[in-house]
């Protein structure tokens, strides 16, 4: 029987609106009420309702982003890491392709150059990418290179569980069955396990062990 690898209990989070005059930084409304569920080992867990309705905000507070919550965020593993809507605008346009995926290992603290170079060649590999992209910018990278560059440094650390925040909908439908088709490849491969957000029901339905539907911060489904 499979194990959670994350669990989230009776979560309620608070948004500070900015406001104006006096009310500055002191409007605290709630955008998360009572949300609840695990998310299993191997599994693709879809998260799913319109934009604004807290989806991203709830990401958030399981990355650790946010700190006005109430409730439990129990990780079995080590924090998530992320795959977000756009690299465009995700990945730093002045950083090479090795450079972005290399990043997280400086960050670690591994100072072996030859064997970061050696990782970062391997997950390139992975994500369907070689070693000829390794000095190529983000604007010489066609939409779904690029979020294949963003799953690459996504992983390069080995987690457990990603978290993807509609991953697919800046790309043309040609290329969304691509990047889904690695995802589903890699969680095979690396034993991932993913909390797919999106607000398409049928990229869902195409990736998706399980669903969750959320509507004004609340789970109902």
């Amino acid at each position: 029987m499979s194990k959670p690898v994350l669990e989230v209990k009776d979560v309620n989070a608070f948004y500070h609106d900015r406001g104006r005059g006096f009310f500055a930084g002191r409007i605290r409304r709630q955008i998360l009420f009572d949300v609840s569920f695990s998310l299993m080992e191997g599994e693709i867990l879809g998260l799913v309702g319109e934009s604004g309705c807290g989806k991203s905000s709830l990401s958030r507070v399981i990355l650790g982003l946010e700190s006005d919550y109430t409730g439990e965020i129990i990780h079995h593993t080590e924090r998530p890491q992320m795959v977000f809507q756009d690299p465009a605008t995700s990945l730093n346009p002045r950083m090479t392709v090795g450079q972005t995926v290399e990043e997280p290992l400086i960050l670690s603290g591994m100072r072996d150059r030859p064997e970061r170079r050696r990782l970062v060649v391997e997950m390139l590999g992975k994500v369907g990418l070689d070693e000829t992209y390794l000095t190529r910018y983000p604007h010489e990278l066609s939409g779904g290179q690029r979020q294949r560059v963003s799953i690459a440094a996504a992983l390069i650390l080995r987690p457990r569980l990603l978290i993807a925040d509609e991953p697919v909908s800046a790309l043309d439908v040609t290329v969304q069955a691509q990047v889904l088709d690695l995802l589903w490849d890699l969680r095979q491969e690396m034993g991932l396990s993913y909390l797919f957000i999106s607000h398409d029901m049928a990229v869902v339905n195409d990736i998706c062990d399980r669903v969750l539907v959320m509507e004004a911060g609340k789970l109902v489904y």
